[in-house]
């Protein structure tokens, strides 16, 4: 029994881990990215509310507890995902992906 030759995109089948690991990064700053935006929306909307109906404590640690947690989650995100764009253009511009 003779064994058939490997297909000719046989390493096309095998996923590089390194981009794999590259497109998580992506979807969780992404994700990150989403959540952080949509918390300065919700700061925002209840700063407004507040301004209008009045500030009331629970108005304001809302306000601030949107502002914090969304920048924790928005920083880290801006920055993975400007770190994915740039491995993704070094890539394009040394041959190495399409």
């Amino acid at each position: 029994m003779t064994a058939s030759p490997p297909p000719e995109d046989a390493h096309a089948a095998v996923p590089d881990p390194v981009l794999a690991r590259r497109r998580q990064v992506a979807r969780a700053a992404r994700i990150g990215q989403n959540a952080g935006y949509a918390l300065f929306g919700v700061a925002v909307i209840l700063f407004l509310a507040g301004f209008v109906l009045g500030f009331t404590p629970g108005v304001v640690t809302a306000v601030v507890a949107c502002m914090a947690v969304g920048s924790v989650l928005l920083a880290p995100a801006i920055v993975a995902g400007y770190a994915v764009k740039a491995a993704d253009r070094e890539d394009r511009e040394r041959g190495l992906r399409d």
